[in-house]
């Protein structure tokens, strides 16, 4: 009996130390897995708050508020012009004339046709005047029955013929009248005066030229170009991504390729309600459109010309000490357990750093200022997320071991 006892307890014994030699052996197998996990490098930063100013930029090219072409409204020679490019006019000021023989020989004609016409219409209101007593007279003896029915039928007759003579006239003289309008307006058109006050940007013709006007084919001559350069705008052309989040009386900072070291401040103005339109290149894939914004200058300078390029950066979002974050740090993911058959399920956010180990957390945005973004939920002031490599940050997975590498601060100047 001894000798069983004595049996069992070296086997328990054994087993015991074949069991303690097992749970030994699985955790170094288990601290050498976890010494073989590689940690992916990255470069962290944390959630703070700071001012952002949202901005969409576009370029464009300077314009005058007003900018009046004087086009030729009347065919004719030039032969005066009063004004030089640059020159400073005020409105009514002489700019330049056309020969005007033609329209004052035109006026002339129609003046002396409605004298005529007026002597005509003296000697066919006397023959109405006759015929009308010649009418009474058969009247009152055709009552007496001193006379045929055909003798006062043909006195009506003449009276209906001298009347319609009368009114012929008249309508002659109205017509006359009329086109005598018409002449003294051309003749007023050759003959040109500042519609307001500003300065000649654009001479385009000189003396002995012949000016044209336009028809449906071809534009008339473009005589001269005013301005009035005291309101200057830049008309941009914003994207229509950006155009939606643009509005009236948004601050804007214009800069000029011309004045590289000046900013003009401005406010936007009038924002196009259709798309610029493109000439016809054809080709049939599709383009992006591009919609007409208008920035009206502030504080413009007198050196400011018309057609300058310009780009003006529009703030259309502002916001003080939001909570913000790096855009690289940014990532978009499916879903996880969308279906394989449904469309992809998409979800943005950023990977926080929790125990060294990556943590996917999703995030709401708000405005864009520059290289941040407004975070308006799902992290936490001071909390570590992962800015990049872009590389790692987009394989990236929750639970990885992560390495953060010390960012290189840049030197102070």
């Amino acid at each position: 009996m001894t000798g069983k006892t004595s049996f069992f307890k070296r086997r328990k014994k054994a087993l015991l130390i074949i069991g303690a030699l097992a749970v030994l052996g699985l955790i170094v197998a288990g601290n050498l897995q976890s010494r073989r996990e590689k940690a992916v490098k990255v470069t962290v930063d944390k959630a703070k708050r700071q001012d952002l100013t949202s901005i969409i930029s576009a370029s464009g090219e300077v314009k005058p508020k007003k900018n009046i072409n004087i086009s030729a409204q009347v065919p004719g020679r030039i032969v005066k012009i009063g004004v030089v490019e640059g020159q400073e006019v005020k409105a009514g000021d002489f700019l330049l004339s056309l020969d005007s023989a033609q329209y004052e020989a035109n006026a002339d004609r129609d003046r002396n046709y409605i004298r005529a016409a007026n002597a005509d219409l003296i000697q066919a209101e006397a023959r109405l005047g006759r015929d009308k007593a010649s009418l009474d007279r058969q009247q009152k003896l055709y009552a007496d029955e001193l006379i045929s029915e055909d003798q006062l039928e043909a006195a009506q007759a003449q009276y209906a013929v001298t009347s319609a003579q009368v009114n012929a006239i008249r309508f002659q003289i109205k017509q006359a009248e009329a086109s005598l309008k018409s002449t003294l307006d051309n003749l007023a058109k050759t003959t040109y005066g500042s519609p307001i006050d500003g300065v000649i940007t654009s001479l385009r013709v000189e003396e002995g030229e012949v000016a044209i006007i336009g028809t449906m084919n071809n534009p008339g001559t473009v005589l001269l170009t005013i301005a009035d350069l005291s309101v200057m705008e830049v008309e941009v052309e914003v994207d229509e991504t950006d155009v939606v989040g643009v509005a009236l009386g948004q601050a804007a900072r214009v800069r000029v390729d011309a004045f590289p070291d000046k900013t003009f401040d401005g406010r936007v103005t009038e924002i196009g309600s259709s798309a610029l339109q493109r000439a016809a290149s054809g080709v049939s894939t599709r383009e992006s459109k591009d919609f007409k914004v208008v920035v009206t200058l502030e504080n413009p300078s007198e050196r400011l010309k018309p057609g300058l390029s310009a780009s003006a950066d529009i703030v259309v979002a502002e916001k003080a000490q939001a909570l913000a974050v790096p855009i690289s740090a940014l990532v978009l993911r499916d879903k996880p357990g969308a279906a394989a058959l449904a469309a992809a399920k998409e979800e943005e956010g950023v990977y926080v750093v929790e125990a060294g180990r990556a943590k996917f957390a999703p995030v709401v945005k708000g405005i864009a200022g520059g290289m941040m973004i407004e975070i308006a939920s799902g992290l936490a002031e001071g909390q570590e997320l992962i800015t990049g490599p872009y590389a790692s940050l987009r394989d990236l997975k929750d639970g990885v071991l992560v390495k953060p590498e010390t960012k290189t601060e840049a030197p102070a100047r």
